[in-house]
């Protein structure tokens, strides 16, 4: 009754978060999410009890009908939704918490030792992504890292180390642009992206380094004419007078 009332909630997240589901009759026969998750639950539950062959059967079996790679090691909390869905990677080490939204192409990979021993295969190697947590298409989340809660991953971002409590991140490697304040979870965001004027972290960094060149060619400019003044004083012009004498000129 558990594992039912949890695929429940899992299709109930899709009605709330995507504008296009209708009725859960929609979500159950044509979101494939849906069904990857679904078969993680069970696949999940076979690999507690040590039925691994067989769980690793059923999860092999999804990607191929949904296109979706879960491992059923992964832990994965209540009302995961997995927006259009295609290309999604989950590593076995993996913890994802409540209410997190995924969208297309996102990676939830791990950093493989060198050695692949059972000693080895036993360290966190993947991700944890605390609750309400959205990762915006193409994302790469990589390595043991955390992805605080209330955090969003803008699309084709690349994170590879930790993110703090509702931060909103973008870029490669990925740098924060935004925060919620307060503890509460910022509000929904599709694809993890801020609208608007978001600013681009390496463009910032280029600007302040533009500044600094120009404030440098000024102060160059600048130094070229007091030494080319000092230059004049030390060494002046000088004239010839009828007699074929010279004589400098002095400057008042």
């Amino acid at each position: 009754m558990g594992l039912f009332r949890t695929i429940i909630d899992d299709i109930d997240s899709v009605i709330r978060r995507d504008p296009a589901a209708r009725s859960r009759s929609e979500v159950v026969l044509c979101y494939p999410s849906v069904h990857a998750i679904a078969f993680y639950r069970v696949a999940n539950a076979l690999w507690r009890r040590d039925w691994r062959l067989v769980a690793r059967l059923i999860s092999q079996f999804a990607r191929w009908v949904t296109g979706i790679e879960i491992h059923p090691g992964a832990t994965i909390g209540r009302r995961l939704f997995i927006d259009h869905a295609m290309g999604v990677v989950i590593g076995e080490a993996t913890h994802i918490g409540d209410d997190v939204t995924l969208y297309q192409g996102v990676t939830l990979g791990g950093v493989s030792p060198a050695e692949n021993s059972n000693a080895q295969r036993s360290v966190k190697r993947h991700p944890t992504l605390e609750d309400n947590v959205i990762i915006g298409s193409g994302a790469q989340v990589l390595g043991p890292i955390t992805v605080g809660r209330g955090a969003r991953v803008g699309a084709n971002s690349v994170v590879i180390k930790d993110i703090a409590e509702n931060a909103t991140v973008v870029g490669i490697p990925a740098k924060v642009v935004g925060h919620a304040a307060g503890s509460q979870p910022a509000a929904f965001l599709p694809y993890g992206t801020p609208l608007g004027d978001v600013p681009d972290p390496v463009a910032r960094a280029m600007e302040g380094l533009m500044g600094e060149v120009n404030a440098l060619k000024l102060e160059l400019r600048e130094m070229k004419e007091r030494v080319d003044e000092a230059e004049a004083h030390r060494n002046p012009p000088v004239i010839e007078n009828a007699a074929g004498k010279s004589r400098p000129i002095i400057r008042k």
